[in-house]
């Protein structure tokens, strides 16, 4: 399956890109926008060392969170905004296609960071994550 195969080449970050130069840049996308830790993680050890991908040449740009605060009552969702933000600028072309499952890698981001945080504090930030979800679930389609 092509995504699992992208997957393990996107979980491989430390090689340099002539390295995964096997995987293409679709593979390698998909595989850095899946809803899971693993696809998160390995998208956030890329965008560390975003010169080892410039071959493949990605769109790192991020707005973050637009008009929305990063760090909602000390919630930080700036990774989750820029991870959202770099999926939609990605398949820019095919936005239409992919749009469903970017906004649910969003949801996931925006549940692991809620999930890390004392079990008191999880509802309320939950809540919050449930409103920056569903005003990008609503986003016209491209």
């Amino acid at each position: 399956m092509a995504v699992t195969a992208a997957l393990v080449a996107a979980l491989l970050p430390a090689l340099p890109a002539t390295a995964a130069s096997s995987a293409s840049r679709d593979e390698i996308l998909a595989g850095w926008t899946q809803p899971t830790a693993e696809s998160t993680a390995a998208w956030l050890a890329a965008r560390r060392d975003q010169a080892r991908w410039d071959a493949y040449r990605f769109d790192w740009s991020s707005d973050v969170c637009s008009r929305a605060p990063d760090v909602p009552a000390g919630f930080d969702f700036g990774d989750a905004c820029r991870h959202h933000d770099f999926g939609y600028r990605n398949y820019r072309a095919d936005l239409a296609r992919h749009k469903d499952r970017l906004d649910e890698v969003f949801r996931a981001d925006l549940r692991r960071v809620c999930d890390r945080r004392h079990m008191l504090a999880q509802p309320f930030c939950n809540g919050i994550a449930f409103t920056y979800y569903e005003s990008v679930r609503f986003l016209p389609r491209p």
